[in-house]
């Protein structure tokens, strides 16, 4: 495991590399070392606070324990998270879902009855198996997934957090006697203690109102010390009893972290497993494995905030990894587990701290606080700490969710929300994410299948292809077009949307001779999907109807190609369904068969006379004659350039047999088909009559014949006969309004489908 975990770290180049890409001036240095300081005076505190609201539960005793569990975490996280996530200015410290997850194992085990060796057993298993589902996460490149967490869910998961946190530290506040909650305790006011009521109110108080006294000094700071003022003027005052250092519930307590008691924090998990056994593993996976999604979500989510202010961006792969092996090292030394924060994160970045070492200094501070000013806080009021994590807890919840209740758009959202936080309230937060993300998919499922997969609707005789035909043929095509239908289909394609997909077709099946169905906008198919595309095929089939599939993608934004796809499953099994790779491809070919259902077969190999052209069925045979003299006949093979884009040429083309198409260069070496001329069209009129240089390329279909009137030689001619030249171009002209009058007719027929 831990050759995977350093290989992982190299073929990334995680380890030290981003370290090395940073260049340690004197001012970074500095920087990262009053940024680690500051970091470490907001984090510490809240550390302790978390710690005491893990182990208190267990009795007043392990409230000494818990604060330095958390010091420790303080600690080992900053060092190791640091050096091994590397995620620029990130501070790590215990936080506000470990104290959740671990105060409510505590609650839980010690109601049920099991022995404090048990439950401090359970407790350091589930810290030291939550590590390793992180670096797990981290191994297995999952971090990315974690921070793809519906919001709601999020949500739902801070603002449970928030309410436990906060349900967990009134009694505290209110200094009830062991095993009472918060609800019992608000219908007993006689127990309330005085002195811990008014040291609570003075924390909170001057927490909230922090950023109008002092923007220089963290808001923790200021409220931890106003409790420990007002906690000593109480004492001096009023309740003399409070300057008891022993034996004093309403402080931490005295903090034995000499050589003994260090080494008693590091043994104590292996003698509570020879005193008492394994807990039941029920008890040790599930708060693990939440645990260590929370902590992960709490990090990422924190990195994602620091990406936006840095311009940075950060390795979640890496970070998972990191943090796994801070809150294992934290674990194994008998600290509380952590991960990255946000207001400790904050304060690094605006003290100065700019690279990963801020991080490193931290937990150096830290340790230096651990072994210096251990006198000092086992004097810090128990419920300044509970007040300091009710306000913290208070701004976890989001608060702004509740708009989300006012608008029927997002009232589902707000739903999920309030499930997650009473599902992570009444039952487990492990359940309250299964059951988040059960609603965001169920969400997601309602929202596409309510999206219609049809963005347009079209007939034959509306949409036409590229090919330039003459009058008969479009009289044709708009008479028997209509049994044409076209749906171009969008988004996903799947269980929920078939039927809706189906009942919008259905209909049409009855009298259409073709079905063309457009894939390009198709994010995805399923199985299901996949069939009912099938039965409508055998439907056609049955009705000597064809289907038509276009523009099939070949990779889908999954990756999946969508075209084998529907082969595999059997929709191209028969010469009924056809695939064409571009849409104006599929509309000239059920043109080609709706004129053949008709009768109309254009494709001949004979060539054209002068005189058969549809452009010159005005001119009598005087006129032909002359215009004879300047036609030169062109003979061009299959693949051949006619003329290319850019080129000078004056010839209005006329196509005595076979077909040539235009296109249009692009600036990455693409083309766009524009049209498609065939026997008895002609093109090339623009450059003919204003002697500019051609537009587009024109290549030869198949072996095809031109007569070419060259624009200097048709006026040698026409000087001579005026009345030819009139007539000429009345023709092009009347013949270019007809195609820009049909042109503008199919874009009014594209805007009203």
């Amino acid at each position: 495991m831990a050759c995977h975990i350093w290989s992982h770290l190299k073929g990334d180049n995680l380890l030290f590399s981003d370290k090395q890409s940073t260049t340690m001036t004197k001012n970074n240095l500095s920087g990262d070392i009053w940024g680690g300081f500051a970091a470490m005076l907001v984090a510490l505190p809240s550390a302790i606070a978390f710690g005491v609201t893990i182990f208190s539960p267990l009795g007043a005793d392990f409230g000494a324990k818990g604060a330095l569990a958390g010091m420790l975490g303080v600690t080992a996280l900053g060092l190791i998270a640091a050096t091994f996530g590397g995620t620029q200015r990130l501070i790590s410290a215990p936080c506000a879902p470990a104290a959740a997850v671990l105060s409510a194992l505590t609650i839980q085990m010690t109601q049920q009855g099991s022995a404090v060796s048990t439950v401090v057993m359970a407790l350091f298993l589930v810290a030291l198996a939550s590590s390793l589902f992180q670096i797990l996460f981290g191994v297995l490149r999952v971090g990315e997934l974690i921070k793809y967490m519906p919001f709601p869910v999020v949500s739902g998961y801070l603002s449970g957090v928030g309410l436990i946190i906060v349900m967990s530290q009134l009694p505290k506040w209110m200094a009830l006697p062991k095993g009472m909650n918060w609800w019992e305790g608000l219908h007993n006011p006689a127990l309330w203690q005085t002195p811990s009521l008014i040291v609570g109110a003075a924390t909170a108080g001057v927490m909230l109102l922090a950023p109008k006294i002092s923007t220089k000094v963290p808001a923790v700071i200021q409220g931890l010390l106003a409790g420990m003022v007002t906690y000593w003027w109480l004492a001096l005052t009023s309740w003399p009893e409070l300057q008891a250092l022993h034996n004093n519930p309403f402080i931490i307590g005295p903090l034995d972290v000499g050589g003994d008691g260090f080494f008693e924090s590091l043994v104590e998990p292996w003698k509570s497993l020879r005193e008492s056994g394994l807990p039941h593993w029920e008890q040790i996976v599930f708060p693990a494995a939440t645990l260590a999604v929370l902590l992960s979500i709490d990090t990422l989510k924190t990195c994602v905030v620091l990406d936006a202010l840095t311009g940075s961006r950060h390795n979640s792969n890496k970070e998972l990894i990191g943090q796994g092996l801070g809150n294992l090292t934290s674990v194994l030394i008998g600290g509380a587990p952590g991960a990255g924060t946000m207001g400790a994160t904050l304060v690094n970045k605006a003290s100065g701290g700019s690279t990963y070492l801020s991080g490193v200094f931290q937990g150096l501070w830290s340790l230096l606080a651990i072994l210096l000013l251990t006198s000092i806080i086992a004097w810090v009021p128990v419920s300044a700490l509970a007040a300091l994590l009710i306000v913290i807890g208070v701004k976890m919840i989001d608060w702004h969710s509740l708009k989300l209740a006012r608008s029927k758009d997002t009232v589902l959202d707000f739903a999920v929300i309030v499930l997650v936080v009473l599902v992570a309230n009444t039952v487990s937060l492990i359940a309250a994410s299964g059951v988040g993300v059960a609603m965001a998919i169920l969400l997601f499922l309602r929202e596409q299948i309510h999206t219609s997969t049809i963005r347009r609707k079209s007939y034959g005789n509306q949409v036409f292809s590229s090919r330039v035909r003459g009058q008969y043929e479009r009289e044709v095509l708009a008479e028997k077009g209509g049994h044409t239908v076209i749906f171009e289909l969008q988004g996903s394609l799947f269980f929920g949307t078939t039927d809706q997909l189906y009942t919008a077709i259905e209909p049409e099946l009855k009298n259409a001779r073709f079905v063309v169905l457009d894939l390009l906008r198709v994010q995805s198919m399923d199985m299901t999907a996949g069939h009912m595309i099938e039965r409508i095929r055998n439907m056609l089939a049955d009705n000597h109807a064809r289907l038509i599939l276009t523009r099939v993608p070949e990779r889908l934004p999954s990756g999946r190609d969508l075209r084998s796809y529907v082969d595999h499953i059997g929709l191209l099994s028969d010469s009924t369904a056809k695939v064409f790779d571009e849409f104006d491809e599929a509309l000239e070919w059920v043109e080609e068969e709706t004129l053949k259902l008709a009768g109309h077969e254009h494709v001949s190999h004979e060539g054209l006379a002068l005189d058969k052209f549809e452009l010159f069925h005005g001119l009598n045979a005087q006129e032909i004659e002359a215009l004879e003299k300047c036609a030169v006949h062109h003979v061009f093979n299959e693949g051949e350039l006619v003329f290319a884009a850019d080129s000078v040429g004056h010839e209005l083309m006329l196509i005595s047999r076979g077909e040539v198409k235009v296109t249009l260069p692009t600036a990455n070496d693409k083309t766009i088909h524009l049209a498609t001329f065939s026997r008895g069209q002609f093109f090339g009129e623009m450059s003919f009559l204003d002697g500019r240089k051609h537009s587009a390329n024109v290549h030869a279909s198949r072996e095809t014949e031109l007569i070419s009137i060259d624009r200097k030689a048709f006026a040698a001619v026409a000087a001579g006969d005026p009345v030819m030249s009139i007539s000429v171009m009345r023709a092009i002209a009347l013949a270019i309004a007809d195609r820009l009058r049909h042109a503008n007719a199919e874009l009014r027929e594209m805007r009203q489908i």
